[in-house]
């Protein structure tokens, strides 16, 4: 629903216009002055104002110029009498859409009004993709030759053109967002608006608030009429990331606009509808949440029509090496370090690292490395500190294998063989202390972990 504001200090006309315009379909705020008018337009989203020429203290000009300080794109239709064509052609000049002299066909305005508002859709748009274009996302964005990663590609090229809802699940850090961008710039909705939201950021009733707008005074501090991302992401596509942690009583009204596609703003009565596709993200089992009372169950299977899965980094370590130089490429130009590099060294200790937190986590210690490398070559010292300063004080191993081993082993077999005995050992020695054996084996506790986990040792409590 678009939202206009009608500004004339003769209260008749004020109000034959406005009814006129909700009979129209639109939602309308009303003005007798041009003080009145500009706070309105200050704690409003408007999408048109329609206004008199000629009025007290403020003229029809003196609110336009005011009105485009604020928002210079917002179309403005002036209103005047027939002697008053100079004063109009003023108005064009300092930036009005078009204007209307008195007596004027309803037909007339509201074509005019309908152009204004398309015309103001089409800046806001322009805008919104200049200030996007750096974050659009396509596959050669999505780094990654592993097979799981090639199967997802060919999954959303199928997935995107539809209008079916999407769940999108993976741990954090995966890059769940990055793979709605895909789904909606390749879908038909790619030119209209993609709206982001984090769940998880927001208590309820702010929450709702940011979803489903709110009139003015619906609660303390509420102080202006404002449209929330449901309005905003209209023909677009409204992405809800960490969708497992919204609230059950939002989780019903949510229900509603999958189901009938209307709402009504916090405080509203006014039904409102919107046209917009559904792509939901979490890293949590929504099955199970269903299970222990925390989901709806009848919302889980709205939003999982079409399921994705991103795997983990660690199931997908031979991407580490292009997702590394990726990031190195990107925090070199930040940086302005052209020459920046990574060693080989470092690389080692990328690829041998579990990533808990994944590609954020790798994108974040290339960063952090990137900036405080000495001269232009990242070194294992400055992605994985701990791990390098190991590397550097422990003494050379050397072992006697024959005998040992089965004939025929592979190397690989033997490799998993060997990193396991020794696990095993320094567990043993620690006492089953996993940072004092880690510290001896000259890894991180976290890598010592997911090796214990990779081998099926048993987290033994110490005695």
């Amino acid at each position: 629903m678009h939202t206009l504001l009608v500004v004339d200090d003769e209260p008749n006309y004020l109000i034959i216009l406005s009814e006129l315009l909700i009979e129209e379909g639109f939602e309308v705020f009303t003005a007798d002055n041009g003080a009145k008018a500009l706070q309105i337009a200050q704690n409003t989203d408007l999408d048109l104002i329609l206004t008199d020429m000629q009025m007290p203290h403020m003229n029809g000009i003196e609110l336009l110029q005011a009105v485009k300080a604020i928002n210079r794109d917002i179309p403005v239709i002036m209103i005047t009498a027939y002697a008053e064509i100079e004063k109009a052609v003023t108005a064009m000049q300092a930036g009005a859409f078009n204007y209307l002299t008195k007596p004027f066909k309803n037909d007339e305005l509201i074509a005019n009004i309908r152009k204004a508002i398309e015309h103001y859709s089409l800046l806001s748009e322009n805008h919104r993709l200049r200030d996007e274009v750096k974050d659009r996302y396509s596959f050669a964005d999505m780094i990654g030759k592993n097979k799981q990663m090639r199967n997802l590609y060919t999954i959303i090229e199928k997935v995107a053109p539809t209008q079916a809802s999407v769940l999108i699940t993976g741990e954090s850090g995966t890059g769940k967002e990055l793979v709605a961008r895909a789904i909606h710039f390749m879908s038909l909705r790619e030119k209209e608006p993609f709206i982001s939201v984090n769940c998880a950021a927001l208590p309820p009733t702010l929450l709702e608030s940011e979803l489903f707008g709110h009139e003015k005074g619906a609660f303390t501090g509420a102080t202006s009429l404002r449209k929330g991302r449901f309005e905003l992401a209209d023909k677009g596509t409204l992405f809800l990331d960490e969708i497992g942690e919204l609230d059950l009583a939002l989780q019903s009204k949510f229900l509603r606009i999958l189901q009938e596609r209307t709402f009504e703003r916090v405080g509203g009565t006014t039904e409102l509808q919107v046209d917009v596709r559904i792509v939901t993200a979490t890293n949590k089992d929504l099955k199970e949440e269903v299970d222990r009372g925390n989901f709806r169950e009848d919302l889980y299977y709205r939003l999982n029509v079409l399921h994705l899965n991103i795997p983990p980094l660690r199931e997908r370590g031979d991407d580490i090496p292009l997702l590394a130089n990726h990031f190195v490429n990107k925090f070199s130009e930040q940086l302005q370090k052209p020459e920046l590099e990574i060693s080989p060294a470092a690389m080692r200790v990328l690829i041998a690292s579990p990533w808990e937190g994944n590609v954020r986590e790798l994108e974040n210690t290339i960063e952090r490395a990137s900036i405080l490398c000495s001269g232009n070559t990242i070194e294992p010292e400055d992605v994985q500190p701990e791990v390098a300063l190991a590397e550097r004080t422990i003494q050379p191993v050397t072992f006697q294998m024959d005998g040992h081993l089965p004939p025929g082993t592979r190397l690989p077999e033997m490799l998993d063989m060997i990193e396991k005995e020794l696990l095993c050992n320094a567990l043993e020695e620690a006492g089953h202390i996993q940072a004092r054996a880690a510290k001896a084996l000259g890894i991180t506790k976290s890598l010592l972990q997911y090796k214990m986990k990779k081998f099926g040792l048993k987290k033994t409590p110490p005695n």
